[in-house]
């Protein structure tokens, strides 16, 4: 072979190796496959679920769609109805779009579109109702509003554990009873929620 046949074959040579290195360098990788779920999951409708203490029910919830993760046995809930029972047989009464159910901690969340009432005739307004099962305590959350009779409070948070028969509030709050009005940062009522005492920055007038 020639010189001038040696330089032509040594440069496509060349050209040669460049293209094989620029298509290896530019093939796009695969796109990552996602791992498969592990999670179990079982689906119901229409379906209840509650706890017992010492033989009587604490509380139990009916749902329209329920779906439970079969491994923690932790359950999430649509369409929610349900009830909370105190000691002396009155009851709380919730409705709402979703609720949670934590099977480790046996603790409840209630929330969207809530809608609270008592068997006494309280009514309570908030944005999450938790149940903790460790305190027995039900506290509204978020814009917590109760009424009764001609009292009205509202607060950050409205906490008991009997029902809102005695409650807390966690504050700012404002509490209108009667001709009174009153602010603070923290309120607690006494067993039958008819006498309240009052801290934290507290201010009553009267009208």
């Amino acid at each position: 072979m020639s010189t001038k046949g040696k330089v032509i074959a040594g440069l496509v040579g060349v050209v040669f190796i460049a293209l094989v290195v620029w298509t290896v360098q530019t093939i796009p990788e695969a796109p990552a496959q996602p791992e498969p779920s592990s999670t179990r999951v079982m689906s119901y409708d229409g379906n209840t679920i509650s706890e017992e203490k010492d033989g009587r029910k604490i509380w139990e919830l009916t749902a329209e769609h329920i779906e439970m993760d079969l491994d923690s046995k932790d359950a999430t809930l649509t369409g929610v109805t349900g009830h909370f029972y105190a000691e002396d047989g009155r009851t709380v009464d919730v409705q709402a779009a979703k609720g949670h159910y934590t099977a480790a901690s046996r603790d409840v969340t209630i929330e969207d579109g809530l809608h609270v009432t008592t068997s006494d005739g309280a009514a309570l307004q908030c944005e999450k109702m938790l149940w903790a099962a460790a305190t027995e305590t039900l506290t509204a959350q978020g814009n917590a509003q109760v009424q009764r009779d001609d009292m009205q409070a509202q607060g950050v948070s409205i906490a008991s554990t009997n029902g809102f028969k005695q409650f807390t509030i966690e504050g700012p709050l404002t509490i209108t009873k009667g001709d009174m009005r009153a602010t603070g940062d923290h309120l607690a009522t006494n067993e039958d929620g008819t006498r309240f005492t009052l801290t934290g920055h507290a201010h009553i007038e009267k009208n």
